[in-house]
């Protein structure tokens, strides 16, 4: 994999603000926040403010929660065909589509950047349709909206976290990938903007917690990519704008905690549907379909009528018809986003050992299947294998001796898979392991970052 590009060290300039309906920034107010737009969840900083203690405060986007799933439900129901859809945010959007409420859910919105779909549009029900890109745009104003609620003023600078590779092993789709997330912030009212990538974030938080300089393994594991990077740290170094020649390495993999859903969701729950079953000539049944589903941002692409009808016809390719008629329930009443919902639920809850059980009586009455923590492994484990690996390739980019790292910082979501950090720390038996918030690391990071490049008072 290619060297991941330096991160801009000044922000990016474009075309003023849009006007909001928040009162202009008060003489001396920061107008600065720090984004994390992550595959699975979100989270926003604001500096502190001239004359605080340098340091940031994660902004609460949800009664009580400083984090915010990404997602976005569009509700159509009841709407006269020129009414707009009305859109809910985080929790309170997978609540309105575990309810029924018609319209569309969008989740994992980070994984379209880089790809052709950015520029497609998508039907959210009833004949209305919305780019990709837009919806990428309206949750980061939502941020913002909320962001400037808080500071009490408008907000129109801002540091974007970044992965190292939003695109695996194809730099044009990469720098495509931010150019198309820089469109959305510029949309919205973001007049200043910088990136800086997401682990090189996560070691700043750290960096405020250490007394002595150290080279330290940042491990930021999420929902859609893994990030390592090598990073000196220390007192001395805190003050610095420009951090790059403290990086000696960085690098990343696009397989993170939505692809184990994935696995396990294939390995465990769909096979009840049909996937990989044999047909009454022994030829196993097609599994497209069963990929789609297991995946966040196609889910709603085998919804289509043109699908449905097509796998409705291909019933005799069934040798059992129950699985069959499963896989219809599943399509017909819209379930796909509930059973990865139950994928991810489960993993969590096997992290540490264990077996989980997972209902899955809404296909069939009584109907349910295990999934232990070797399951999991074992459905998921060819990517651990490749995390870790990922973690060997960063040390040698950097040329460093396994003994010369002396801390491996984990954040993330998916760091919370004990069998996966575990993996990676047995190459590091030297480095003391340390564990941030996460969740909230990265964006507490960016702040820190968004303080320094913009400054206290800007």
């Amino acid at each position: 994999m290619p060297a991941a590009p330096a991160a801009p060290a000044n922000p990016v300039r474009a075309v003023p603000a849009r006007e909001t309906s928040v009162r202009p920034s008060r003489p001396g107010a920061s107008r600065v926040c720090a984004i994390d737009f992550g595959t699975s969840n979100s989270a926003i900083a604001l500096p502190s403010r001239p004359g605080e203690t340098p340091g940031v405060q994660l902004v609460e986007l949800e009664s009580g929660q400083r984090t915010m799933p990404t997602a976005v439900f569009y509700a159509v129901e009841g709407l006269a065909a020129h009414q707009e859809p009305q859109r809910h945010y985080g929790r309170a959007a997978v609540a309105a589509y575990v309810e029924g409420i018609e319209g569309r859910l969008m989740r994992s919105m980070k994984s379209i950047l880089g790809s052709t779909l950015a520029t497609q549009a998508t039907e959210v029900g009833g004949g209305r349709a919305v780019r990709y890109l837009d919806v990428v745009a309206g949750y980061l104003r939502h941020l913002k909206t909320l962001a400037e609620r808080q500071a009490g003023h408008s907000l129109d600078r801002v540091v974007l976290g970044r992965p190292v590779f939003f695109v695996d092993d194809d730099a044009e789709r990469d720098a495509a990938a931010q150019a198309a997330l820089t469109e959305a912030a510029h949309a919205v009212g973001f007049a200043d903007i910088s990136f800086q990538y997401e682990p090189i974030a996560a070691a700043l938080d750290y960096e405020t917690t250490v007394d002595r300089e150290q080279v330290v393994l940042v491990a930021d594991i999420g929902g859609g990519t893994s990030d390592f990077s090598l990073v000196r740290v220390g007192p001395a170094r805190r003050a610095r704008i420009d951090r790059r020649a403290d990086i000696l390495a960085n690098h990343g993999v696009h397989i993170a905690g939505t692809d184990f859903d994935r696995h396990i969701e294939l390995a465990t729950i769909l096979p009840a549907c049909g996937y990989r079953a044999q047909g009454p000539t022994g030829r196993e049944v097609p599994s497209r379909a069963y990929f789609d589903l297991a995946t966040w941002h196609l889910i709603n692409t085998v919804y289509a009528p043109g699908r449905v009808a097509e796998l409705a016809r291909m019933k005799t390719f069934y040798a059992d018809a129950r699985q069959h008629a499963r896989l219809m329930t599943v399509i017909t009443e819209h379930l796909g986003h509930g059973l990865i919902a139950r994928a991810e639920v489960a993993k969590i809850e096997v992290a540490g050992g264990g077996t989980a059980e997972i209902d899955l009586g809404l296909l069939e009455a009584g109907l349910a299947v295990r999934l232990s923590e070797a399951d999991a492994i074992n459905a998921a484990g060819a990517d651990f294998d490749r995390i870790a690996a990922a973690a060997d390739d960063t040390l040698r980019q950097a040329g460093l001796a396994r003994e010369r790292v002396d801390a491996l910082y984990f954040t993330g979501g998916s760091t919370g898979l004990l069998p996966l950090a575990e993996r990676i720390a047995v190459r590091f038996p030297a480095a003391k392991v340390m564990r941030g918030d996460r969740f909230a690391s990265v964006a507490q990071g960016l702040g820190l970052h968004a303080q320094r490049v913009f400054g206290a008072g800007a």
